[in-house]
């Protein structure tokens, strides 16, 4: 089986290479650079499997960084950011990022959540990781539904709203495919963590509700409807 790549990229010479050898020690290669600009570059050379981007990077920050890989793919990023409750972890979802991880992190977790991530994206995970799982988004049985003017084909993992494609990252569609398959049912936040995020524990909400507004800014804003307290449901 190939080696699952990485890109990491962080600017504290430290972390970057003991993270690296402890990713490394997992079965992973990992391609490790200093600063945003060396990152960019690194992505556009190897196209790895998934990226980790520090958020405070030299040259261009992690935020710009992933709004530019985001430009060019649809590649998994993970966000690291050394504040839980910085603006810059939303920034960084809102840019496009899949996930984040705060620093400082033990191994284990980053390695379980790169994983987590992979999974949700169809790659293997490592050495000893499997693809798919038991939190693969939901497919509905019908092929393709029709939400008024928003059409979802399930075995192509294509939508159309009105007619025109409507480009999705994976972690947008499996969050469209949670709804799809109960249009009308309010999912909670949790409940969404743990089926599109693979969360098997508490988790940030933060990451559902700016996924929810950026797949709202996709598919229409009155499409994903807000049941304050409760979470989210999709209109009929």
């Amino acid at each position: 089986m190939a080696e699952t790549h990485v890109l990491f990229v962080e600017d504290d010479d430290v972390i970057r290479e003991a993270t690296q050898l402890a990713l490394e020690r997992d079965g992973f290669m990992v391609t490790a650079m200093p600063d945003g600009l060396a990152g960019l570059e690194a992505f556009r050379a190897n196209r790895p499997d998934i990226a980790l981007l520090d958020v405070m990077v030299p040259g261009l920050d992690g935020v710009s960084l992933c709004r530019r890989i985001r430009d060019e793919s649809t590649v998994p990023v993970i966000m690291l950011s050394a504040r839980a409750d910085s603006i810059d972890v939303v920034l960084g979802l809102e840019a496009g990022a899949d996930d984040y991880v705060t620093k400082p992190f033990d191994g284990a977790v980053l390695v379980a959540r790169i994983r987590a991530v992979l999974r949700r994206f169809g790659h293997a995970s490592g050495p000893d990781g499997n693809g798919g799982g038991a939190a693969d988004a939901a497919v509905p049985d019908e092929p393709v539904l029709r939400f008024g003017d928003l059409e979802v084909d399930t075995e192509g993992m294509e939508v159309r709203k009105a007619g025109v494609p409507v480009a999705l990252t994976p972690t947008e569609m499996r969050l469209l495919l949670e709804f799809s398959n109960a249009p009308g049912t309010v999912l909670s936040r949790d409940r969404l963590l743990e089926r599109v995020w693979d969360y098997g524990w508490g988790g940030d909400t933060r990451v559902v509700d700016v996924h929810v507004q950026r797949l709202r800014g996709k598919i229409g804003q009155d499409r994903i409807e807000t049941v304050r307290g409760f979470g989210y449901k999709l209109r009929g």
